[in-house]
């Protein structure tokens, strides 16, 4: 058997990940220059884009949620889109309508604020059971069916939707089905004092002007399906594969909880933890990226039995316990 020294081994295969994480330090550089802390909301964010995933973003009011959205809009050389979702929100608002054109005598199709590339859903749980099915139908399919006519939407196609965890009067909450749409649900906290002050001091110093006006364009359409592409191609090795789906088998017979994962999360860890790969500039996959992405992959995908949530028990804090529980491959 032939010795192998590192004059025979190929690493011709091997991914240049030098551009890609050059535009991802370049996008963060960017939002640092808005957002204070939130790092971890913002690798999500990234990787999302990356992993080809739509994002629920969770948060009281007021801790930067939608100018996140826009922030990072601005990053990127793609359509944007904002649609505000309110109770009186019809399908066609979003999707687009059949108008009658005097002109030539028939009906055109006029496309709705859908029509884009990255689209922000503010207050997602504030309209009703129709029109969120209308936009997880989008959100799935990446393509609308009207009048026996289907479009095609254009990629990259991304939405961000944000959600506010209390005052739920007046709101319509999303079935898990339509959860489960979602590659990650980010669950954003408050600022530090630290970061609370910073926060302070840079709208002190900005005056009048405009926060958002500064900032620099880093990647187009094109860049980033070229990404997608590459991201694709990042080694899993078998045990880590096997790995994905112990922690993913594991929701489905805890004890605490009542609904557990799908074969959907365990394909949405795989694409996730090859993401967090990648901005982390490494061409392979490691138990650490599977146990980053499986928390934002799994806490909206797990119901937590009515006993344990009457007790306060979290499904994240399940899911920190089921990740410590299955053993890391070595």
């Amino acid at each position: 058997m032939e010795n192998i020294t590192n004059e025979n081994v190929n690493f011709e295969t091997r991914l240049d990940l030098a551009p890609l994480l050059n535009h991802v330090n370049a996008i963060k550089t960017e939002l640092e220059t808005v957002i204070v802390g939130q790092h971890k909301m913002v690798d999500q964010l990234l990787v999302a884009i990356l992993s080809n995933g739509h994002v629920l973003l969770e948060g009281v009011p007021g801790v930067a949620k939608t100018i996140t959205a826009k922030l990072l809009s601005k990053t990127l050389n793609i359509g944007f889109s904002r649609i505000q979702f309110t109770p009186d929100l019809m399908p066609s608002d979003i999707l687009g309508t059949s108008i009658f054109n005097l002109k030539n005598s028939e009906f055109e199709f006029k496309k709705g604020p859908i029509f884009s590339n990255l689209i922000l859903i503010d207050e997602i749980n504030r309209a009703p059971a129709k029109t969120q099915a209308a936009l997880f139908e989008v959100m799935e399919e990446r393509q609308i069916s009207i009048d026996g006519k289907t479009y095609l939407l254009e990629t990259p196609f991304l939405v961000i939707a944000t959600q506010n965890p209390i005052e739920q009067e007046g709101t319509y909450r999303l079935p898990e089905a339509q959860l489960d749409r979602f590659l990650f649900k980010i669950s954003i906290d408050y600022p530090k004092l630290e970061e609370e002050i910073s926060i302070i001091q840079r709208e002190h110093l900005l005056q009048n002007q405009d926060k958002l006006i500064a900032i620099k364009t880093i990647l187009s359409d094109v860049e980033i399906r070229k990404y997608q592409s590459l991201v694709k191609q990042i080694i899993v090795e078998q045990n880590l594969l096997e790995y994905i789906a112990r922690i993913v088998v594991n929701t489905r017979e805890n004890a605490f909880l009542y609904l557990g994962a799908s074969p959907r999360a365990s394909i949405a860890i795989l694409n996730a933890s090859k993401g967090f790969a990648a901005i982390r500039g490494r061409d392979f996959v490691t138990p650490e990226d599977i146990k980053e992405a499986a928390i934002p992959v799994l806490q909206h995908r797990v119901i937590v039995t009515p006993e344990r949530e009457m007790e306060g028990i979290s499904s994240v804090e399940i899911i920190k316990q089921i990740i410590e529980t299955v053993e890391i491959p070595r």
